[in-house]
């Protein structure tokens, strides 16, 4: 781990501070007219998900975390589980399906997804940015209605419910952005 200034925290910079793991999710530098110069950083605690506003002046020393990113497939759940397989040495870990939140259903079989560790302990999961999805359920599009840029309603195979563009039917595959839950284009 190393050691930097105050000043040089950036968004999505791991830190140790106050015995836990957070990441930097907001960082302003400020120069007040009087006074040293300052960073106040919103930090998010990577272990609990609890959030902290600290200020931090160019004086201060902060540990910065170097996080082992390691590229799993997904194999399937269990008891509220989620079960991965390393890419290179084959073994399969299983992770609290809570560290992937609300994107969870996004998550399919064989999909290749990003674990962040400290140590042998699991932070974060991230999947694909784009997912193809199947559209279940939608409304018929009605004749005028594509003249404008209007959206309908539309439940895909996963239980999401997402606004897509009128000429989207029902059993079409499209893509879908997995940090915005919205339509991103045809598959």
């Amino acid at each position: 781990m190393a050691k930097i200034n105050g000043n040089e925290i950036k968004p999505g910079f791991v830190l140790e501070h106050d015995g836990g793991l957070w990441a930097a999710v907001k960082v302003n530098h400020v120069k007040p007219g009087k006074g040293g110069a300052f960073a106040q950083v919103e930090m998010k605690n990577l272990r609990d998900g609890r959030k902290l506003n600290e200020r931090f002046r160019s004086e201060d020393k902060v540990e910065r975390v170097q996080l082992d990113n390691k590229d799993q497939q997904f194999l399937y759940e269990t008891d509220g589980k989620l079960v991965f397989m390393d890419s290179e040495t084959f073994e399969q870990t299983e992770l609290d399906a809570d560290l992937l939140g609300d994107r969870r259903p996004f998550l399919q079989d064989g999909m290749t997804a990003t674990v962040e560790y400290y140590g042998d302990e699991a932070l974060s999961v991230r999947i694909p940015q784009k997912v193809v999805c199947k559209v279940v359920e939608t409304e018929p599009v009605l004749n005028g209605q594509t003249a404008s840029k209007s959206f309908k309603p539309a439940i895909l195979d996963n239980g999401i419910r997402v606004m897509i563009p009128p000429f989207v039917d029902a059993d079409e595959s499209i893509i879908v952005n997995t940090e915005l839950f919205e339509y991103s284009e045809r598959a």
